[in-house]
Order: structure tokens, then sequence, then C-alpha cells
């Protein structure tokens, strides 16, 4: 049973909230300029509370992804100071990736320095051991980007931690930890899969977020 997508053309959609919508997009990422321009052009007011902290919220987030990691850790100290104290996955994750750097440096030995004085003590918690495992394998590669776990070198392994570094700090200071789009996204999915599941294996296909941008 598929929905005919004429059937949408009747819907009114209010402006506002696809305008809404947008901004929140562009206040995540920290799109500073784009969010004035788009507030300036649309006539919308500027929401103080979701643009709080989002220059320094930009700074922290490229650090993270550039590999400066010690920097994102400082910054994001003085921004939410015990945010990473509560969120020991994410400090060992911006932790590694300065190790990481460490690594692709070639500086061996202040690698191992830095994981003795600060990854080890992670050690203690078996959920870690895996995980240090791999970091420290790449010590045994001269060329470490050609070693079974360089995807902890790679630009995706810093986009991850920074993403998630920037949705811990949006919580922290009581923003939407994720965007309307994505939760509007998440929440068409569900409801196609509970719709899936009650009509059987004739009713709607599982929804697929491809196939909904093509139709």
């Amino acid at each position: 049973m598929d929905v005919d997508p004429r059937h949408y053309e009747h819907v009114a959609i209010n402006d506002n909230d696809i305008r809404n919508v947008v901004l929140s997009y562009l206040v995540h990422n920290c799109f500073n300029e784009t969010v004035e321009s788009f507030i300036t052009s649309t006539g919308m007011k500027q929401p103080a509370d979701y643009l709080e902290g989002m220059e320094k919220r930009k700074r922290i987030f490229h650090f993270a992804l550039e590999g400066n990691a010690l920097k994102a850790i400082e910054l994001t100290n003085q921004l939410a100071h015990d945010l990473l104290e509560k969120k020991e996955d994410l400090h060992f994750d911006l932790l590694s990736i300065h190790f990481g750097e460490l690594v692709r440096s070639r500086k061996c030995t202040e690698a191992l320095e830095f994981a003795m004085t600060k990854l080890a003590p992670f050690g203690k918690v078996q959920k870690y051991i895996e995980k240090l495992e791999d970091f420290m394998a790449l010590l045994a590669y001269e060329e470490p980007d050609k070693s079974p776990t360089f995807h902890l070198l790679s630009l995706d392994y810093r986009q991850q931690v920074a993403d998630s570094l920037n949705r811990a700090i949006l919580a922290h200071m009581n923003l939407p930890s994720y965007t309307a789009m994505e939760r509007l996204i998440q929440q068409t999915t569900v409801v196609r899969q509970c719709l899936s599941q009650e009509l059987g294996k004739d009713g709607l296909p599982p929804f697929s977020l491809e196939d909904f941008l093509k139709s």
C-alpha cells in the first residue's frame, strides 16, 4: 500500500516552520555568517538562546576536526567545565585523536609517553582496553596509514568525535543535540517502520531516505 505523493500537495506547511527547521540546522553546525544572513533575509527574530556559544562551539569543533584535540579539550573545559568529567568516552576519544596525530607525525616516543600518562588510566575499565590496543598497534608500523587500524587516523574518525562533542556541548547548554531536520527524519523513519510491521509483508516497504528524496 503505497501513499500517492500527490496526497501531500494539499497539506499546508507554515513558512515559519520551514524557516525554523533550516535555522536549527545552521545553528547546530555553527554556520554563523549564514545564520545572520538567513535571519536578516527572512525577517526572523534572532533566537538568542540558540546562538549562545555558537562561535565557541565552532572553534571547538574545528580544532577537534583538524586533530588539535588538546585545544578542543581546553576550550570545552572553559565553555562547559565539567562536561568531559561526565563524558569519559568523549574525553578518551579526544585524547586518542591527539595520540593519533603524534603517531602520524612519527613522534613515537612522545606518543608513547602520552599514552602512558593520559590513556593508560582508562585501561582500568574493560571497555577501553580493546580500543587502547588498537591505538597502540599503530606504533608498530613505519607507515601508520597502512596499519589495520588506520581508520583511527582518518578524517572520518575525527568527524565522528567532533560531531559527538558538538552534540554533548549543546545538551550541556540545554539546547537540542539534534537538529529539527534530523529529529523529523528519525520520527518519520519510526512511523514508517511501525506501519510496515502493523500492515505485514504486503504493507509499506521499509522507509528509505534515499528513495524518499528521489520520489
